[in-house]
């Protein structure tokens, strides 16, 4: 690593820090952008299987009139796919017939709409407690849920789901939203003219950040950095696990990640032979009478794949038995739907399993009832030493990569304002 001191070192290079190193170097401030991985992109991760650009990690540009990052795309030479998402469209028929579908729309309706109108200035309730009792599809409403929040309603606080803004327009890109996002931080443009690129330590850890002398000191696996302020990126749930990375520790810090644990989505793709079949676009349910099944998106882009999603509990259990658990799992829901021979019409292709992976432990937030005040409390500067940024910051678009991008942004101008 050639510095061992910046105005500014940003650790972590997910969509947050690229957003909070982008903006600080724009601004002509020093910044040094430190990344345990040997890539960009944290959470948001494009990898070629199959000979296709996947996306393992966040796929789409949710709000996306709102989202930044189909205008970055754009501005990159990549194409935005406005296509309906498939489930805001009929699922396939088989195993869950068209009328059966409108009155699981109809009770998941329901359960939305109670919450919207529920008073929320009481106590921060599950938002389990807006189900349904007596109605068949709480199962099914749970696994939807969980592919939403990466966990099970009974986990999750309503006050902070409720604040979630989302404007029901859902993009892609084709060539995969980590591919974008990684390379939104591999260099900058001002002014329309190629400048100087972001100043990036890969495979380098941050193992320690002393905030208790003159000079903030970051211990990495590559030595030590001075600098003066330092915009923490890095994800809820390593924070919760890992309070000694601050001296001194910083205790309303850790017990605000513990309150916004990550939940789980992973996905798996299946290379499918004779594809054309299906529908493009078109998705499947695995099961519709309990919450541990999987949500199949069938030829994503017109592509010969299917993208299978699992979310919540039933993909921390599966996470235990490794990819092959996954593929099992898959291929036996997709078999009860269009017979067993469909299994030798099925590829599985490489997979990446975010609660084992250390840096990430987990795929986005969610606040457990009572703590939906963690997110501002997170976020909240330290002695303009410390600065936080993420999609667990983020007060209304937290689990999606333009929350985290945003948050970015906005430790970089508390940052700017401060330096004034």
């Amino acid at each position: 690593m050639s510095a061992s001191k910046a105005e500014v070192v940003v650790v972590g290079g997910g969509a947050a820090g690229i957003g909070a190193a982008r903006r600080l170097h724009d601004a002509g401030i020093d910044t040094l952008l430190i990344e345990a991985r040997s890539r960009l992109g944290g959470r948001a991760f494009t990898s070629i299987e199959g000979g296709y650009p996947v996306d393992l990690g966040c796929g789409w540009f949710h709000s996306a009139e709102q989202n930044p990052w189909p205008s970055i795309a754009q501005a990159q030479g990549h194409a935005v796919d406005k296509t309906r998402p498939p489930w805001q469209r009929p699922s396939n028929t088989a195993g869950f017939p068209v009328a059966e579908q409108q009155e699981f729309q109809r009770a998941r309706n329901s359960f939305h709409e109670r919450m919207e109108h529920a008073d929320l200035t009481g106590a921060d309730l599950p938002t389990s407690i807006f189900l349904d009792p007596s109605s068949r599809w709480n199962p099914l409403i749970n696994a939807t849920n969980s592919y939403v929040t990466g966990a099970e309603t009974d986990k999750v606080s309503t006050r902070d789901l409720m604040a979630y803004e989302d404007t029901e327009e859902n993009w892609r890109a084709p060539d995969g939203y980590g591919t974008i996002v990684a390379a939104h931080g591999a260099g900058l443009q001002a002014a329309g003219l190629q400048t100087t690129r972001l100043n990036v330590a890969f495979n380098c850890v941050a193992e320690k950040i002393d905030w208790a002398g003159k000079q903030t000191r970051v211990q990495t696996s590559a030595g030590v950095i001075e600098a003066d302020r330092i915009v923490v990126a890095l994800p809820s749930a390593v924070l919760a696990q890992r309070p000694e990375i601050f001296a001194p520790l910083l205790p309303d810090k850790t017990e605000a990640a513990i309150g916004l644990p990550l939940g789980l989505a992973d996905k798996l793709f299946f290379s499918l032979a004779n594809a054309e079949e299906f529908d493009t676009e078109s998705r499947a349910f695995g099961r519709k009478d309990r919450t541990a099944t999987a949500i199949y998106h069938m030829r994503p882009f017109g592509r010969p794949l299917i993208e299978c999603y699992f979310g919540g509990a039933c993909a921390d259990e599966l996470e235990i038995g490794g990819q092959a658990a996954f593929a099992d799992f898959a291929a036996a829901e997709l078999a009860d739907l269009f017979g067993n021979d469909f299994r030798r019409r099925l590829s599985a292709l490489p997979m990446h399993l975010w609660r084992s992976d250390r840096l990430a432990r987990g795929s986005y937030s969610y606040a457990t009832p009572g703590n939906a005040g963690c997110r501002a409390m997170l976020a909240s500067p330290v002695a303009d030493r410390l600065y936080f940024a993420g999609e667990a910051c983020s007060p209304n678009f937290f689990s999606t990569a333009h929350g985290a991008y945003l948050s970015g942004i906005t430790a970089a101008e508390q940052i700017i304002a401060s330096r004034r």
